[in-house]
């Protein structure tokens, strides 16, 4: 879906999706149809195929999480296909198969380089 300014200019383009949204503490998920911006620049959509939900995900549920912020959605574990890049991303490409982290990666030190980037410090 493209949403158009008054002036007829591209304001934001979005796609539909559905999540298990997290209203509130210890509230059942809530599965909704969301908006999805397309990937910007740097950004990789990717379609998940399967995705769990951890021990972190259960505590912030819980409402016990200082950091657990609601609304929510929930999973950071997953697995899926890159559908859209946006523009300069060149490591992954339409059709791959990935396994999205949310941990950052530097792809300069010594820990990424050797593919440890679990433990990059940048």
């Amino acid at each position: 879906m493209i949403i158009y300014k008054k002036d007829n200019t591209m304001k934001e383009q979005f796609i539909k999706s559905k999540a298990a949204i997290a209203w509130g503490p210890n509230q059942p998920l809530s599965i909704e149809e969301i908006d999805v911006m397309l990937p910007k620049k740097g950004e990789v959509l990717v379609k998940i195929i399967a995705s769990g939900v951890c021990h972190t995900d259960a505590f912030t549920l819980s409402g016990d999480d200082p950091e657990g912020v609601f609304p929510v959605i929930l999973g950071h574990e997953g697995g899926g296909i890159v559908e859209q890049i946006g523009e300069g991303v060149t490591s992954v490409a339409v059709g791959d198969h990935v396994i999205p982290l949310y941990t950052p990666e530097c792809g300069e030190c010594e820990y990424c380089l050797s593919g440890k980037t679990n433990l990059c410090q940048k």
